[in-house]
């Protein structure tokens, strides 16, 4: 029997090597209201420990240290029915305050299963988060209701409407007579006209001439005004053999439909933008995708130490996609995932686009936006939404998550508040795929 059977709090396997990041997810877990079965360094624990602790969510406090370790448990953190909730371990030790509460309500609301993460006195607040759907209409009474008090006046008010005074004499003028309509006169008219008896009518004569019938040279007739002295064209004969029109096939080429195109205007890409709380969104996005996109996926997410080689080794494990970090130099690859370190640009030429080195980093101006997708995750940042809706407003599909997995929304929910694209992680794989997944019989997206 396992621990989730006995125990109506969920059972939270935590995982992170001594220090502050683990004191700080420890106390975010104890207000959590959830049983810690396990607490352990991961670099450490066996993978038969793990999985006799029978948790129903693992909490891992993600650094370099312990990539090596993860790999050791995979067998026991794939288990089915196992979640797992990653954390920066830098980023854990470093919360505090309103911030540390902040992460520690999410954190709870993940755990428990539902999105109230709203501090304690403020459950009756309005929720500012968006809702697809029309708004319900306000009530309208009955029709009834609305049409009694009129009718109710006009019966009062009908003794002193004035009467028609046109028929006031007891009978109208000899002279007067109603109007007549035409069906009518018609039929006065027909009855007037007297009809010849049958002995009047006489047969004609046998000696009588009979007159020809009339007939209409219609061979003559024409729309438009002939001259006179114009010759009628002469209508080919059946003896005169008519000649098939004929191509000259010599001179025939084909027409380059991609020269007129301007640079880049084949190349695009699916940019992923992430934060705080991105690992999750992202390993959920990622997992959910095809093995096949037209475009290439290009990831973005800040990350303190710029640890990006770990960043690909942990996306590498959930991906259907080849993930590999992108150099300066190199084309974006349709069908793989690019993670972008913080000086990595790109820009768009006739063969897609190449990466080159940029202090200021990815540019979203810099994507083609007709054939360009945009998606901000838990944490973005908010100078992103400017550019995003730009981008948008060109072309571009542009969508923002939502959910109780995103810890930080500020930027998705501002574009999805301009009428972007809303969803989760999965959802939003889902419509990605729907519109750039390759199909493997032909190499063709559907």
């Amino acid at each position: 029997m396992s621990v989730s059977d006995v125990n109506p709090v969920p059972a939270v396997a935590l995982l992170a090597r001594p220090g502050a990041a683990r004191e700080r997810l420890r106390e975010a877990l104890a207000h959590a209201d959830v049983q810690i079965v396990l607490e352990d360094d991961p670099t450490t624990l066996e993978p038969q420990a793990l999985a006799d602790a029978h948790p129903q969510f693992v909490v891992i406090a993600l650094e370099a240290a312990i990539e090596d370790a993860l790999e050791r448990l995979e067998p026991a953190l794939s288990a089915p029915g196992l979640t797992l909730v990653f954390d920066e371990a830098e980023l854990a030790a470093r919360r505090d305050g309103w911030e540390a509460q902040r992460w520690g309500r999410h954190l709870s609301a993940k755990l428990h299963g539902h999105q109230q993460v709203l501090p304690p006195g403020a459950e009756d607040e309005p929720s500012l988060q968006l809702e697809p759907g029309r708004p319900s209409p306000p009530p309208v009474p009955p029709k009834d209701e609305v049409l009694h008090a009129h009718m109710e006046q006009a019966q009062d008010w009908a003794g002193d409407v004035p009467a028609d005074s046109l028929y006031t004499t007891p009978a109208p003028p000899a002279t007067f007579a109603e109007p007549m309509s035409l069906e009518q006169h018609l039929a006065a008219l027909q009855a007037q006209t007297p009809e010849p008896a049958a002995d009047a009518v006489e047969a004609p004569a046998d000696d009588a001439p009979v007159p020809p019938p009339v007939s209409f040279d219609h061979t003559a007739w024409s729309l438009v005004d002939e001259a006179a002295d114009t010759p009628a064209a002469a209508a080919p004969t059946r003896d005169e053999p008519v000649a098939a029109p004929s191509f000259d096939t010599g001179r025939l080429s084909l027409v380059d439909l991609d020269a007129g195109l301007p640079a880049g205007a084949r190349a695009g890409a699916l940019l992923v933008l992430a934060g705080i709380g991105g690992p999750d969104a992202l390993r959920r996005l990622l997992g959910a995708l095809p093995t096949g996109l037209a475009v290439p996926v290009l990831v973005h997410m800040r990350l303190d130490g710029g640890r990006y080689g770990n960043l690909v080794k942990q996306m590498a494990r959930v991906s259907p996609l080849p993930v590999q970090l992108a150099e300066a130099g190199r084309r974006a690859t349709a069908g793989e995932v690019h993670i972008l370190s913080d000086d990595i640009g790109v820009r768009a030429a006739a063969d897609g686009l190449h990466f080159q080195t940029d202090p200021l980093g990815i540019s979203i101006a810099a994507l083609p936006a007709e054939h360009s997708a945009l998606v901000l995750l838990s944490g973005a940042d908010l100078a992103h939404v400017g550019p995003a809706l730009d981008l948008a407003e060109a072309g571009a599909w542009v969508a923002g998550q939502v959910g109780e997995g995103c810890y930080d929304p500020a930027a998705a929910t501002a574009v999805v508040a301009a009428g972007m694209v809303a969803g989760e992680p999965q959802e939003l794989a889902q419509a990605i795929a729907a519109r750039w997944a390759v199909d493997e019989d032909n190499g063709e997206t559907p």
